[in-house]
C-alpha cells in the first residue's frame, strides 16, 4: 500500500455496521485535517438533489471516471476527507424569468430535508461561530452560495429573502448576461463592458446583507469593476489562474491582486480543463501562483465537484482531499500555509463580511 493511499477498516456510519472504507492521505495530511478541517468554496450537489434526489446521508460510490457530472460529495464522503464545511453552490438556468427564485428556493430546501433526516451529521452554518460550533459538536456545516444574480430574477429585495435563508455569498455572473453585467463566456458575452448601474448597486445590497461577492464566471472588466464598488472582501469561488495555465475560465494576475487588496480569497478549482494537468500537482501549481501574487492570505479551495465536470483523478471525490494536503507538504508548504489553504483564509473572509 503506497504511503500517499493508506487504507483501514472504519465504521461507515450507516447502521452501526463497519464496512471497508479507504482512507486516503498520510497520517501526517490527517493529522492536518484533524487540526484544520477544510473548508471548499463550492459544490454543486444540491442541484442533483433537487433533480434526481441525490442523498447527501448515503455514501455513494460512483465508476470513475464514468461520474463526469455528479456523485463526488456526500457527508460519510466529506467525514472521511476531513472537510468540516462544504458551500453548496445553487444553481438555476442561466435565463433571466425562468422561474429561478423557485429552483434556488427548491435547493435550499433540498439541504432541509437532508439536514432533517441525517442524525445530526450535516448542520447549515451561516458564521464563523456556526461552523465552530459544528466542529465541536461533530457535525460537517453546510454553507450556500447563489451561483449567478439571474437567480434575483432582477429584484435586488431578493438579496435579503435568500440572506434570512442562509445564503452567504452571491455569484454575479454565471453562463450568460444579466442586470448586472456579462459573463467571461457564454451568451451575451460583451468584454468590452463592466458592471451596470444595476450590478454596482447589487455589489452593496449584498455587502449590505452580509452576502458575499462572487466573481466566478464574470467577465474581466466586471470583475474589476465589483473590486472597486466593493468595501468587503469578495471571493472567486471556484478558478484557475491564467499564468499557470491561459483558458477563458481562469484569472489573471490583477484580478488576483484586486482580489488580495479587499481581503478576499480565490478558491482554486480541481477540474483538469482548467488547470491544464490532471495532476493533484497542477492544483498545488495554481495555489502557489495565487500565493506568489496575492499572498498566503489569498488562497482556498474551489473543487467545483459534482459540476458537471471530470474532476482531477487523485481529488475524485470529497473523501481524497487529503492527497492534496500531501502534495501541499511535499512541495514545501508550511503547515500554517496549508492551514489558510485549508480552512483560515475562508473563515477570516467570513468574519470580516
Amino acid at each position: 500500500m503506497s504511503r500517499t493511499r493508506k487504507a483501514s477498516e472504519i465504521s461507515s456510519g450507516n447502521g452501526g455496521e463497519a464496512r471497508p472504507t479507504r482512507v486516503f492521505g498520510t497520517p501526517e495530511a490527517r493529522a492536518v485535517h484533524q487540526a484544520h478541517p477544510a473548508i471548499d468554496l463550492h459544490a454543486d450537489t444540491l442541484m442533483w438533489s433537487r433533480w434526481i434526489g441525490y442523498d447527501l446521508g448515503k455514501k455513494h460510490r460512483p465508476f470513475f471516471p464514468a461520474a463526469a457530472f455528479l456523485g463526488h460529495v456526500d457527508v460519510p464522503r466529506l467525514e472521511e476527507g476531513g472537510i468540516g464545511a462544504q458551500f453548496f453552490g445553487l444553481v438555476s438556468l442561466p435565463v433571466a424569468g425562468r422561474g429561478n427564485v423557485r429552483a434556488i428556493d427548491e435547493q435550499i430546501d433540498a439541504l432541509e430535508a437532508n439536514i432533517a433526516v441525517g442524525q445530526g451529521r450535516l448542520r447549515k452554518v451561516r458564521t464563523v461561530d456556526d461552523i465552530e460550533r459544528a466542529r465541536r459538536e461533530g457535525a460537517t456545516g453546510a454553507l450556500l452560495g447563489i451561483e449567478g444574480a439571474h437567480a434575483l430574477d432582477g429584484d435586488l429585495d431578493r438579496v435579503d429573502y435568500f440572506a434570512r435563508r442562509g445564503v452567504r455569498y452571491l455569484g454575479l455572473l454565471h453562463f450568460s448576461s444579466n442586470e448586472a453585467g456579462y459573463p467571461a463566456y457564454g451568451a451575451g458575452r460583451r468584454d468590452g463592458e463592466g458592471l451596470t448601474r444595476w450590478g454596482r448597486e447589487l455589489v452593496q445590497r449584498c455587502e449590505a446583507a452580509s452576502v458575499i461577492v462572487d466573481l466566478a464566471h464574470i467577465n474581466r472588466r466586471g470583475f474589476l469593476d465589483a473590486c472597486a464598488t466593493g468595501t468587503r472582501p469578495l471571493i472567486v469561488s471556484h478558478t484557475g489562474v491564467m499564468s499557470a495555465h491561459a483558458h477563458w475560465r481562469n484569472i489573471d494576475d490583477e484580478q488576483i491582486r484586486a482580489v488580495a487588496n479587499r481581503g478576499g480569497v480565490v478558491g482554486i478549482i480541481f477540474c483538469p480543463r482548467f488547470l491544464g494537468g490532471n495532476s493533484v500537482d497542477d492544483v498545488v501549481r495554481h495555489l502557489r501562483h495565487v500565493i506568489d501574487v496575492g499572498g498566503e492570505d489569498t488562497p482556498a479551495l474551489g473543487s467545483d465537484w459534482d459540476g458537471m465536470i471530470v474532476p482531477t483523478p487523485a481529488l475524485r471525490d470529497a473523501a481524497h482531499l487529503p492527497l492534496l494536503t500531501d502534495a501541499m507538504m511535499k512541495a514545501g508548504f508550511a503547515e500554517g500555509v496549508i492551514a489558510k489553504v485549508l480552512r483560515g483564509n475562508v473563515l477570516r473572509v467570513l468574519g470580516r463580511s
